[in-house]
């Protein structure tokens, strides 16, 4: 590997930057392919876009280009993120099983009685509005952000943010009618109809849950399918 692409590379990786490091086999040749056109790749466009495509599933592949011939293309994801608005007993289920799901979680409440450290140990914990917890986390294509405080002051605002982020995935917790409420205010602030569809509310896939952890069973089913499979499943 050439100095300057292994450079490139750390860089990438130390700003947490989804990167795929593409190797034509036969000429050995590399580039580095990010999931936004920064216009620098030296792949061919068969390639940059398979590599984009590789990104989004977060799986390594070798693809046959009619010019290049087979081309490596190596994932280079960071951790998938998970923000958790709202420190009730629905995240005291869903912040370890994302965890096991291998997602960075960071609980965000300013309501310092809920979100002690005696309910949420060793969790990443944000005792700062919402909206303001969420302005210095550099949202991207890699965040899921959950609301679940019924709390309009609360959750309102994190998802003001969330919908102008490259977040994968935004749910609500709340009832249809709750939820109808709420996108009547979030269009009132100016998100229209296509930008609120990104919305998942009620939150999680209809599995019947009723328990705290069945609830972030559906949720985390949801995220994964929604990750996987894209928006609408």
């Amino acid at each position: 590997m050439k100095a300057a692409v292994f450079e490139q590379l750390l860089a990438a990786r130390a700003d947490k930057r989804p990167v795929v490091l593409a190797t034509e086999l036969e000429s050995g040749n590399q580039a580095l392919v990010f999931a936004a056109d920064d216009g620098g790749s030296a792949m061919s466009a068969e390639v940059v876009g398979a590599a984009r495509d590789a990104l989004r599933s977060g799986r390594s592949a070798i693809v046959d280009g009619a010019q290049a011939g087979k081309t490596f293309l190596h994932v280079f994801n960071p951790p998938l993120r998970l923000y958790i608005i709202g420190a009730v007993h629905i995240a005291q289920a869903l912040a370890p099983m994302a965890a096991m799901l291998g997602y960075v979680v960071t609980l965000i409440d300013p309501r310092g009685a809920f979100a002690s450290t005696q309910r949420f140990a060793g969790l990443r914990v944000l005792g700062a509005w919402p909206d303001e917890g969420l302005a210095g986390e550099n949202l991207d294509a890699g965040c899921a952000v959950v609301t679940l405080t019924h709390d309009p002051k609360l959750d309102d605002p994190a998802l003001a943010a969330a919908l102008r982020s490259d977040a994968f995935y935004i749910g609500c917790l709340g009832s249809r009618r709750t939820h109808a409420k709420r996108l009547d205010r979030l269009s009132d602030a100016g998100f229209d109809a296509l930008c609120l569809e990104r919305l998942h509310g009620p939150v999680g896939l209809d599995i019947g849950a009723s328990s705290p952890a069945e609830i972030a069973t559906s949720i985390l089913a949801q995220m994964t399918q929604t990750l996987r499979r894209g928006q609408r499943g």
